[in-house]
């Protein structure tokens, strides 16, 4: 089968990548469409030491099982079931799990993959696969407010680009006091729907005033950024993940009381709930489409600063 591998140091396309064979329990997944997302990036530049097929983000049609023949989505994280963590409901934080494309496990820029019948959903018929390849950027993004309290909230998410959109639209759901920052005019006025207000960055005065800030920047900047912005005692959420290290002092944190939150993973069903619902608006976020075999030039958009939601389409 096709499939996009990150092997050596070498983004590879390859043409006769051998097929999964799924273990017990799970299932053969054909792919409809795969997204391109800021970890896949950082995945290239060497986070997680990660080799293997790359991809998290997709829709496909299982062969066999209960949901063969719909189309599905999956949840990356794939668990032992028998740990403490899973057994409280903390599966994805199973010290022993792999994550698809990300740790340990193939992903999802390949014709199939092989992932646990248990972390597929099915796709509503009235949401299409355009929208559907959002569902787990967009539970990523729902979990913020699993974690933390946002009502009445003054928010700032700082960052501009595909994460962000997630996230100002999440927690656009919960309060409306709601700053987004970025360096990029154009990509911000997208932004203006869903915000109270939004800012370039080089203009806004640095001062703390929003109880919880949001970092979506993909930088290592972003976090000390937050820690300018947020109040006393105010929380900032770490959505981003990158290759790099922070280098940065964490005196202030301390001083001004700041809890600062790790948000990774979140609910698949109230992602799939908001997009049946129309809860949130993804339509206009695909701005590439790509097929396998243009694997560089896919990810060379994906880097681009206008570029929104770079997408494979697959099958």
């Amino acid at each position: 089968m096709q499939a996009i591998l990150f092997r050596e140091g070498q983004l590879v396309f390859e043409r006769n990548y051998p097929e999964p064979i799924p273990r017990s329990g799970e299932v053969l997944v054909d792919i409809v469409m795969a997204g391109i997302c800021e970890t896949d990036l950082q995945l290239c530049k060497g986070y997680m030491g990660f080799s293997g097929v790359l991809g998290h983000e997709f829709v496909g049609i299982p062969r066999t099982g209960m949901h063969a023949g719909q189309r599905v989505v999956g949840e990356i994280n794939c668990i032992c079931n028998q740990c403490e963590n899973c057994r409280v409901g903390a599966g994805n934080h199973c010290p022993d799990r792999t994550v698809v494309g990300i740790l340990g496990r193939d992903g999802a820029f390949a014709e199939s993959i092989a992932i646990p019948e248990q972390n597929l959903h099915a796709v509503p018929a009235s949401v299409s696969s355009e929208s559907a390849v959002f569902t787990e950027p967009l539970a990523a993004a729902l979990q913020i407010g699993e974690q933390v309290e946002l009502v009445n909230k003054r928010v700032a998410i700082l960052g501009d680009g595909r994460l962000g959109m997630m996230c100002v639209q999440a927690v656009s759901m919960v309060t409306s006091d709601i700053t987004v920052i970025g360096k990029h005019k154009q990509k911000l006025a997208r932004f203006e729907t869903f915000a109270s207000q939004i800012a370039l960055l080089d203009s806004i005065s640095i001062k703390p005033s929003y109880d919880v800030v949001i970092d979506c920047t993909g930088s290592p900047t972003g976090l000390e950024l937050a820690g300018q912005l947020v109040r006393p005692r105010g929380v900032i959420v770490m959505k981003t993940t990158v290759a790099g290290k922070h280098d940065l002092s964490l005196a202030s944190l301390v001083i001004n009381e700041v809890t600062l939150v790790g948000s990774r993973c979140g609910p698949f069903e109230k992602a799939v709930a908001a997009l049946e619902q129309e809860k949130v608006d993804v339509n206009a976020l695909i701005s590439h489409r790509f097929h396998l075999s243009d694997a560089k030039q896919a990810l060379k958009t994906a880097m681009q600063p206008d570029a929104l939601k770079v997408i494979f389409a697959i099958s």
